[in-house]
């Protein structure tokens, strides 16, 4: 296998770092989070260099590139934290479920803006008693005329309160069987009848987690995405470059923690010498980046499959599972090795830290991508 980028490749990434290390240091994204403020300007500096229209085709402003680009591009967004690279990912992966599965009216209206950096979104799937198992959700859209009138609950929705649209799965049909009756919407979420909530949470602070209250929403039947009852599809089809672009940013983000804790272990002097020349620290940093690089290449050989054209479930859940797991490890060794320091509120490795722990949970728990992978595997697990 060649394990070499492109020199496109190099220069797309070479020049994500560079803007990266002049827009967005590690000094303001320290302000963002202490300030729990959202980033808007720099994702409009972002836009203006056209990494929103990455993934998209020429015809809606896009420059079409592959998987594999648009992942590189993810590891380097996140390398000091994992949000900055979420608040750029979602709305590019809501829009390209719109260019798989909406109407031309739908495209036109939302992809050019997504590209030209004007559109924040936020994807509403979470319900009190539907998690792991969003099949179970409640929330219902009931047809009134030329409308659906939306009544329910959703929790744990990230950035809603900054969106200006919202993809929302409802229940359009409870007489059908589970994963049959649930349908997707374009939502706004200034609707007259929804009330937005900041959730507060331990980390990931610049993107808020938000809880949704919706009485009597009536949302037009023409923002309805894909069939209606043919939600789940819509919802399922998107998943597999959502989660890798979710990979390479605990890739990107691992590795800024290794190098933060390296740097430390060289400077830290204790009993006469560097920490890092004690073989207790020496052994730990060295497990620390072979997981990172393990990590990478799970999430690089999962990309190259989606770009291939090859079914890669089971590769998808094994890079989201060993990569989210890695992440909060490595936080935590990071804290070890820099003691005291690293749970300063002055050094970012407690940033790290915080944010990290919710990454085993979100975008599909560990559990979740085990038992997927057990059943990859030939296993009926429950």
């Amino acid at each position: 296998m060649d394990f070499k980028f492109t020199e496109e490749q190099e220069i797309l990434k070479k020049s994500v770092r560079n803007f990266m290390d002049k827009e967005c240091p590690r000094e303001y994204v320290r302000e963002l989070d202490e300030k729990e403020e959202f980033p808007f300007e720099l994702y409009k500096k972002m836009a203006k260099l056209g990494w929103y229209g990455l993934p998209f085709p020429e015809e809606y402003g896009g420059s079409g590139c592959g998987p594999l680009d648009f992942i590189m591009v993810g590891e380097e967004l996140c390398r000091f934290s994992y949000e900055i690279g979420a608040g750029y990912g979602v709305p590019i992966f809501n829009a390209l479920t719109l260019l798989h599965h909406g109407s031309e009216e739908q495209k036109n209206r939302y992809i050019p803006k997504v590209v030209n950096g004007e559109m924040m979104w936020s994807i509403a799937l979470t319900e009190p008693n539907a998690g792991s198992d969003v099949a179970s959700l409640v929330t219902s859209a009931v047809p009134e005329g030329d409308e659906f009138v939306v009544n329910g609950q959703k929790v744990f929705i990230t950035g809603a309160d900054v969106a200006n649209v919202m993809t929302m799965a409802v229940r359009t049909d409870k007489d059908l069987p589970r994963h049959k009756g649930i349908s997707m919407l374009l939502v706004d979420p200034k609707s007259p009848g929804i009330d937005i909530r900041v959730i507060k949470t331990l980390g990931r602070k610049i993107i808020h987690a938000t809880e949704l209250f919706l009485e009597d929403v009536r949302v037009p039947k023409g923002n309805l995405i894909g069939e209606l009852n043919g939600g789940w599809e819509v919802l399922m089809s998107g998943l597999e470059l959502e989660r890798l672009f979710a990979c390479a940013g605990y890739v990107g983000n691992a590795q800024t923690v290794v190098d933060d804790a390296l740097e430390h272990a060289k400077q830290r002097v204790q009993f006469g010498r560097p920490i890092g020349t004690f073989q207790a620290i020496g052994h730990m940093l060295a497990d620390m980046q072979t997981e990172v690089d393990a990590a990478r290449l799970l999430t690089y050989r999962a990309a190259w499959m989606v770009e291939q054209g090859i079914p890669c479930i089971r590769e998808v859940s094994m890079a989201k599972l060993f990569g989210s797991e890695s992440l909060a490890r490595l936080t935590n060794q990071g804290m070890q090795i820099m003691g005291g320091y690293g749970y300063s509120m002055e050094y970012d490795m407690q940033r790290y830290f915080r944010d990290a722990r919710i990454i085993t949970v979100s975008a599909g728990s560990s559990q979740m991508q085990r038992t997927i992978i057990a059943r990859q595997m030939g296993l009926k697990v429950v």
